[in-house]
């Protein structure tokens, strides 16, 4: 793509109702004149970060940005021991596995969308060509770097070969169908031969007497097979002979799984999760019915509900007439959506004069009851009426995401709890359970306004016990 096709992209992206001029200006120059692995799985939270910039702002930008073509978006299963990449995806439709195998860490993973699914941007092909678009004609050091590794490893920019250095004895690059032998000392260390692109693991346990004898190892490297079981061996001479069974070109790796290793993988930062972008406005408003398939139910492990219900709303109609009804309910949506992106949260959709929000936090959740709670007492300030009296209920745990009348909603016990909860809620009061109550955060910000929430007991319709449920006065 040339100069100006970019530069009339970006101006379409700054067109964008809700698009930061600073973040499109960040983006804009990184496009132009950044490093190639600067362009690759762009970590959101980091960029913004990075640039001084808002996060919500920024994840906004970025997803207009690859609504006009400038990013594609991935969707990266983790390992959550090592921060590898388990699995990648253009879509969450193509995220169906029901386990995921990390044959590095030896462990199974069931994936939930909070901290083991991030999403990334790439810059596309068509505006920039970069060499992770290659990524087997990437070097080893780098593959790991840019293909490898999520974006929530706080990889060093600087000194990062030399860093790889301190914890790899050997590599070799196999094309497909070739075969090598690799010769080295082993020393007496728990060592991984590990292969990242068929994510193939050997674990060589090398222990006791040193052995002036060669031992001998083989290994295949397929697309069926990932070896995690531990093997004893002396410290060294070792001969390993290696074959590429697949079709793609293999990076088998031998590694020192010591303080090197793990001081590097141990360096974490936060990164953009499928449940933040899934409770994000701008996302919601984007790619509203093209999130997951019909079939599928993804588990979420934490995530915050926020219902509400305008009290006495068919009197509303009655007393004032259904023009100025009307006409109050739809400003009093517009001020709740307002609010609720304002407070990294969404509304998953709106039930006659209803709203149901999902917000990635309970205190966030907290904080947009309270704003929205003195909007409609502002509105009805402004009307000299109290036309407007919102009951507001909160509620956080599990759920399971879901695609139901052709857009992504959610479904489980924690859902229904939060109905009811708002249910009960009463005049001018917002109730929320224990477990909101219970998160330090919102906890805190309660603290800070001054509120003290009065708890009582109550049964729920569906709900075969009493739970505890607080009312925010």
């Amino acid at each position: 793509m040339s100069e100006t096709e970019t530069q009339a992209l970006f101006s379409l992206l700054r067109q964008s109702r809700d698009v930061h001029p600073a973040a499109v200006d960040a983006m804009q120059r990184v496009v132009v004149d950044g490093l190639d692995r600067h362009l690759c799985r762009i970590n959101a939270l980091a960029f913004a970060a990075r640039h001084a910039l808002d996060e919500e702002r920024t994840i906004a930008a970025f997803l207009h940005a690859a609504q006009v073509g400038i990013f594609d978006i991935s969707w990266n299963v983790l390992c959550p021991g090592c921060g590898g990449v388990l699995d990648s995806n253009a879509t969450l439709k193509t995220m169906q596995k029901e386990c995921y195998v990390c044959a590095l860490c030896a462990g199974n993973y069931s994936a939930t969308l909070d901290e083991m699914v991030e999403v990334t941007f790439t810059i596309s092909p068509r505006v920039r060509k970069i060499a992770a678009h290659n990524p087997h004609e990437l070097p080893m050091p780098e593959y790991f770097r840019q293909i490898y590794w999520g974006s929530g490893v706080d990889l060093p920019e600087d000194n990062f070969e030399a860093l790889v250095d301190g914890f790899v004895l050997e590599h070799v690059e196999l094309a497909p169908g070739e075969k090598a032998v690799l010769s080295l000392q082993l020393p007496p260390e728990f060592i991984i031969v590990f292969e990242p692109v068929t994510h193939n693991a050997q674990f060589l346990d090398i222990k006791g007497e040193v052995t002036r004898e060669r031992q001998n190892l083989a290994l295949v490297f397929d697309k069926e097979h990932a070896q995690s079981q531990s093997i004893d061996m002396h410290p060294g001479p070792l001969r390993i002979a290696l074959e590429n069974r697949t079709d793609t070109r293999v990076l088998p790796t031998v590694c020192i799984a010591g303080d090197v290793l793990h001081e590097l993988l141990g360096k974490r930062r936060p990164f953009l999760t499928a449940k933040r972008l899934l409770t994000n406005q701008t996302f919601r408003d984007l790619y509203r019915t093209d999130t997951l398939d019909v079939d599928q139910r993804l588990k979420i492990t934490s995530l915050t509900f926020l219902f509400t219900d305008l009290r006495a709303s068919t009197e509303l109609y009655e007393r004032v007439g259904d023009l100025v009804a009307f006409d109050l309910v739809r400003a009093h949506f517009q001020v709740l959506h307002e609010i609720v992106a304002a407070e990294t949260g969404a509304v998953v959709k709106t039930i006659g004069d209803a709203v149901m929000a999902t917000f990635p936090t309970p205190d966030r959740a907290v904080a947009a009851a309270l704003r929205m709670r003195d909007a409609m007492q502002a509105m009805n300030e402004k009307s000299g009426r109290e036309d407007l009296i919102l009951k507001i209920g909160v509620h956080t745990g599990p759920c399971i995401a879901v695609m139901m009348n052709e857009r992504q909603d959610y479904f489980g016990q924690t859902v229904n709890i939060a109905s009811r909860v708002q249910g009960l809620a009463t005049l001018q009061a917002i109730f929320v359970t224990g477990e909101v109550v219970g998160d330090a955060k919102a906890a805190d910000l309660l603290v800070t306004k001054d509120l003290k929430p009065v708890s009582h007991n109550a049964a729920l319709r569906g709900i075969t016990r009493e739970i505890p449920i607080y009312a925010i006065p």
